[in-house]
């Protein structure tokens, strides 16, 4: 829990900082984006926000969700159907597995990532900026459920 507070407080100063208003509509996104679980989407994020806000449209959502992106708070997983994701937790690149039935997103400890990312770099001479790395399976529930 506490790092959900620390997640909303970094972001909400971040907003701050960057001269951005903090509406009741922005700070209730940055809430469900600071403590979300399973990397929410546009309409995951809509269809809680509603509840408290009925004339709030998905639009405004999405526009809200691209100004904490652009201010480096909030990771964006895009897939080739559309359907992107958010990871308000952790904003930088890390690893994803992504179930292909469920579409489950589980974010595993690699220690072994930094090791690779510095290979990458001296095996190509790339300074790495950035990267994605997800791997796709199935998940135990889904594998549970063969009928």
């Amino acid at each position: 829990m506490a790092d959900h507070n620390n997640r909303y407080e970094t972001i909400v100063r971040k907003l701050r900082d960057h001269g951005h208003k903090l509406t009741p509509q922005r700070l209730a996104i940055v809430k469900i984006l600071a403590k979300s679980e399973g990397h929410p989407s546009v309409e995951n994020i809509y269809d809680q926000i509603k509840i408290d806000f009925p004339t709030m449209s998905l639009a405004t959502v999405y526009r809200n969700i691209l100004l904490i992106k652009s201010i480096g708070e909030v990771l964006e997983l895009g897939f080739p159907d559309g359907s992107n994701r958010y990871d308000g937790n952790r904003p930088y690149p890390h690893p994803h597995v992504i179930c292909i039935k469920c579409k489950k997103i589980v974010d595993p400890e690699l220690d072994s990532l930094d090791d690779m990312r510095e290979e990458v770099a001296a095996e190509t001479g790339f300074k790495i900026l950035n990267h994605r790395l997800d791997f796709f399976g199935i998940c135990s529930s889904c594998g549970a459920n063969k009928g």
